[in-house]
This record gives structure tokens, C-alpha cells and sequence, in this order.
């Protein structure tokens, strides 16, 4: 039986918000690999050596790709370290993450000191006040805290101590407010999981940004068949829109030898495809005073365009699920407006002019919709079992998911690139 590999990106955030940086979650030969290698393989040294070529031919043909561009916190284990993986990135782009297996591997720690002194930051997973802990401190900048096994008060002196010697703890494992406002009251630099991923300062937009044009326009623009004239008349009508495409229009990116001056010119220039990219990031970046994009939201906005892209390209292999890859892209568009817009998601909904299935999809996670959601949902939280289950009833080969999720989160990244350079 053919093997299902996947890779996914969680986000690592400070106190205030921000990402700081991306682990790296890997699942491979029917084991997870605690992120990038983490507990060691049932079967033996075999099975271990088979993941970390795996790995390490995966690396190999996307860390140019979607894996740069942000600080990667990954796990390796002994094999790992010894195939030199982590040279595959450059070291301020990687922060090498290891476990007991390799603490207490004297091979294995002196290939780690020999990547500190290559300028390759190091964390340790699972940190305890334990000898073995203690006497690697002076090589370890980050300490990362499972939420879930330290009590208050051992938590307390660990982040006391590291504050003291200057090294930066990261809660892990965080899945509820409780454990986000623990981890926050105990002093932690940044945190990480599906409560973290989900948390923001603030929202963006109240209730009365549903009364937009913007949202007749995204249907629009991602119909199988779009209606241009329909297109060209929303956007005439609101002038924000219409300020904010004819900048994207006349921007260095699209720039040529006449300025382009009407909505239609710059309509044709763009193409629909551009299109219904930048509509999103220009109208939810209408909110902020400057006219620009809100940088707290970043991690949103990118989600949005990768679920889009995800759940859209996704259609192309399966006949389950009753949408056209227009609805897939608003399906996967519309999934974080309960985190930009200050409502409740079922009343966001309501007022867009969207699909019943896409509504119920999204609100309930009902019928095939639902599932191809809950599929998307279940990649992102690495609940590599689920994704398994839920492709095979999707009629979605298994083994096409992570080379589909890079490309989705590469546009995505280079749209966001190409977004900063024209707000520049």
C-alpha cells in the first residue's frame, strides 16, 4: 500500500499577535515525527533512515519554495542531523528543534553543536528541569514548554530561570483561552497552536462591512463564467475599490507605457485571475487608517488565500463534493471572516450572497462541502488520520495534498511579496 506523506506549517506568535515564525510538521511512513523527526520509529533504524529520505527529497525540492521566507522551527532526529538536512536552509532561516532521542545521543549532540557554531539557532522540545536539560542550557535559545505536562509552579521556574540566563520559552500545545492566558500570566515569549493560530487583537471591520460591495464582488469575480460588465459596475459604484484597482493597475508590478485611468483598462489588465486575488487584500486592507494592510492580520489574510487556492485546486480531483472551483475558492476565502469582521459567523454569512452548501459547509462543516472543509481544517491542525480518512471518502488521492498545499501557500506568499512592494 502506497505511503501518504504530508508537510504543514503551524504559526508561532509573541504576546502581541505577531508571527514570529513557522514549525514545521511532518507525517510520514505511518509515524509523526514530532514536527521533523521528534519520537523515534516503532520499527527501528530502517523505518527512521526510510523518513529522513523522505524528508530530505521533499526538502530538497520545496525549501527554495514555500519554506522561505519565514524563521522554520523543525525537529530533527540523529538521522536527520547526520544527512545534514538542516543545510538545506540557510541559518538565519531555521531553528533546529531536538528531543531526548538526541540529547542523549553523543553522536547526535555533537552534530548539533557543530550546526550552533554554523550560526543555526537550537530549541529543545519537551523542557524539564532534569540534568540532562540542564547541562546543554548554554547551547539552546529557545525552551519549548508543553502546556499540558508542566504544573504552574514548575512552569513559573522554568520561564524564571530562562528569563535570568536570557533564553526565550515558547508554550506549545495550547488549545484553549485557559491554557493561552496560563501560558501569557507565566511570562512566555511566544505560543503556539489551534488556540494561538485562531487569536487576534482585534477585528478589522464591524458588521456594517457586510453592507460592502466588496462581497458582491468577490462572488462575482470567482464564478466559472464572470460577467465583466457586472464586475466593471460593482467596482465603479464604491470608490474605494475603484481608487484601490487603478493604484494596483498603474503599480510597478502592472506598469506600462500608457496610465491606465478606467475601471475596464485596468479590469484587462489585471486579468480575472489577478483579480480575484487582490480584491481580497485591498478591501479588508481598507480598514486600517493609513489605507494599508493591518500587519496584525497578515497570518489571516494569508490563510484566507491559501485555503482558497487549497480548496479550489482540490476540485480537480474529486467528484464528491457539489461545487464549481469558484464556490471552492469562496469556500476557502470566506473561511476566517469570524476573525476579521466583528460578528458572529452565522450572521457574516447570512448577509453574503454565497451558496446554501458553502454556508452550511462552513457553519455546520455539513455534506461533502462540509467534509472537504473539515479536511482542510483537519491538514492544518496535523491530525494526519483524519486528513487520511476524510481524502479517502472525498475520493482525493492522499498522496497529492502536500505537493497542492505548497502551491497554494507559494501563491499565497507571493501575492502577500508582490502586495508589500506596491504598498511600498
Amino acid at each position: 500500500m502506497a505511503t501518504n506523506n504530508y508537510i504543514v506549517r503551524q504559526p508561532i506568535k509573541n504576546t502581541k499577535h505577531q508571527v514570529i515564525g513557522h514549525e514545521i510538521l511532518y507525517y510520514g511512513e505511518n509515524e509523526l515525527y514530532g514536527g521533523m523527526g521528534g519520537a523515534s520509529a516503532q520499527d527501528g533504524t530502517v523505518n527512521e533512515f526510510a523518513v529522513a529520505d523522505a524528508i530530505y527529497n521533499f526538502l530538497t525540492q520545496n525549501s527554495e519554495k514555500a519554506l522561505k521566507g519565514s524563521l522554520n522551527f523543525m525537529t530533527f532526529t540523529t538521522t536527520l542531523l547526520m544527512k545534514k538536512v538542516p543545510r538545506l536552509f540557510d541559518p538565519p532561516d531555521l531553528v533546529i528543534q531536538i528531543d531526548d532521542s538526541v540529547i542523549i545521543h553523543p553522536l547526535a549532540m555533537h552534530f548539533v553543536q557543530m550546526y550552533q557554531k554554523e550560526g543555526y539557532r537550537i530549541a529543545v522540545n519537551e523542557f524539564q528541569f532534569a540534568p540532562r536539560y540542564l547541562d546543554i542550557l548554554d547551547s539552546i535559545d529557545y525552551l519549548r514548554l508543553n502546556m499540558h505536562t508542566l504544573n504552574d509552579e514548575t512552569l513559573r521556574n522554568i520561564i524564571e530561570i530562562a528569563g535570568n540566563i536570557g533564553k526565550h520559552c515558547i508554550a506549545t500545545e495550547i488549545d484553549s483561552d485557559e491554557l493561552y492566558r496560563k501560558a501569557v500570566s507565566a511570562g512566555v515569549h511566544a505560543l503556539e497552536g489551534p488556540a494561538v493560530a485562531e487569536r487576534l487583537a482585534t477585528k478589522t471591520h464591524g458588521s456594517s462591512y457586510l453592507q460592502s460591495s466588496f462581497f458582491r464582488l468577490m462572488v462575482a469575480v470567482t464564478r466559472d463564467e464572470p460577467n465583466m460588465a457586472e464586475i466593471e459596475q460593482i467596482i465603479s459604484t464604491d470608490a474605494s475599490l475603484t481608487y484601490a484597482l487603478l493604484r494596483v493597475a498603474n503599480s510597478v508590478q502592472y506598469a506600462t507605457r500608457n496610465r491606465t485611468t478606467s475601471v475596464q483598462q485596468a479590469i484587462m489588465k489585471l486579468g480575472i485571475e489577478q483579480l480575484k486575488q487582490w480584491i481580497y487584500l485591498l478591501s479588508v486592507g481598507s480598514g486600517s487608517n493609513d489605507g494599508g494592510l493591518d500587519p496584525f492580520f497578515e497570518e489571516f489574510l494569508k490563510l484566507s488565500l491559501i485555503r482558497a487556492n487549497f480548496c479550489s485546486d482540490l476540485m480537480n480531483y474529486t467528484r464528491v463534493v457539489p461545487l464549481s472551483r469558484g464556490e471552492a475558492y469562496l469556500l476557502g476565502m470566506f473561511s476566517t471572516l469570524q476573525f476579521l469582521i466583528d460578528a458572529p459567523l452565522a450572521d457574516i454569512l447570512a448577509a453574503l450572497p454565497i451558496a446554501d452548501e458553502i454556508r452550511n459547509a462552513l457553519l455546520y462543516q455539513q455534506g461533502a462541502s462540509g467534509m472537504l472543509y473539515r479536511m482542510i481544517l483537519s491538514y492544518e491542525s496535523a491530525d494526519w488520520t483524519e486528513v487520511s480518512r476524510l481524502a479517502a471518502q472525498l475520493q482525493i488521492p492522499a498522496g497529492i495534498l502536500t505537493g497542492i498545499y505548497f502551491e497554494a501557500m507559494e501563491a499565497a506568499d507571493t501575492l502577500w511579496k508582490s502586495m508589500q512592494e506596491f504598498e511600498q
